[in-house]
Parts: structure tokens; C-alpha cells; sequence
């Protein structure tokens, strides 16, 4: 199970194959993520990793890179992946690239308040 850093996977954002797995939960991943990224939060990852089949490239994707190295390698251990599987070092903290979602995670302090 090999690392990708966050300048490599944007420089193969978009390529053919290429699949980001972000495993946090559905509501940080609504916030923000990847262009181009797939939510499947780490609980579910054991009931969903068939949906990894025939997959070519797969990077899976956290906050800071520890949990995103033991879904790359359950990735990697299922017989249905034949391609590489990565995980991003540094996680989500090392992405300093653009997002989706319509906010911006360095400036976004929340709501705004009521006075």
C-alpha cells in the first residue's frame, strides 16, 4: 500500500479510473471535499467494498491520513481490485487545493450570529 501526496492526486484529478474514497461521515463530507471524491464513511466501508470492483486507481482520503491507511489497505485486500490503492498522507489537513461545496474550509467560522 503505497501514499500519494496531496500535489500528485490534484495533478491526477479527473484521469480515467481514478477514484477518491473519502471515509469520514456524510455530514463533514457535505462540507467539503475533493472534486470528484465519493462519500463511503469508514463504518460502511466493510458492507460497500464490492462496489470497488474492477476499480483501476482508488486513494482513499481522511482528515489527517492514519484512517484512511487501514481503509486503502481492506481496499487492497479484496480479490475484486486489481489496481493501485493509495491513501493521501496528510490527509484532508495537507489539501490545500480547491474544494467542493460552496465553502471555504480556511475562512468558514460557522454561522452568523443573530446580532
Amino acid at each position: 500500500m503505497e501514499e500519494i501526496t496531496a500535489a500528485e492526486l490534484h495533478e491526477r484529478l479527473g484521469e480515467e479510473g481514478l477514484r477518491i474514497v473519502d471515509i469520514r461521515g456524510e455530514s463533514a463530507f457535505a462540507r467539503w471535499h475533493i472534486p470528484g471524491s465519493e462519500n463511503v464513511p469508514f463504518p460502511e466501508l466493510p458492507n460497500r467494498i464490492e462496489q470497488f470492483d474492477g476499480a483501476e486507481q482508488v486513494v482513499t482520503v481522511c482528515p489527517v491520513g492514519q484512517s484512511s491507511v487501514r481503509a486503502a489497505r481492506l481496499i487492497e485486500s479484496y480479490e475484486g481490485v486489481d489496481g493501485e490503492v493509495a491513501s493521501l498522507a496528510d490527509g484532508l489537513e495537507g489539501w490545500s487545493y480547491e474544494t467542493e461545496s460552496g465553502l471555504d474550509r480556511h475562512t468558514d467560522e460557522g454561522p452568523e450570529a443573530p446580532f
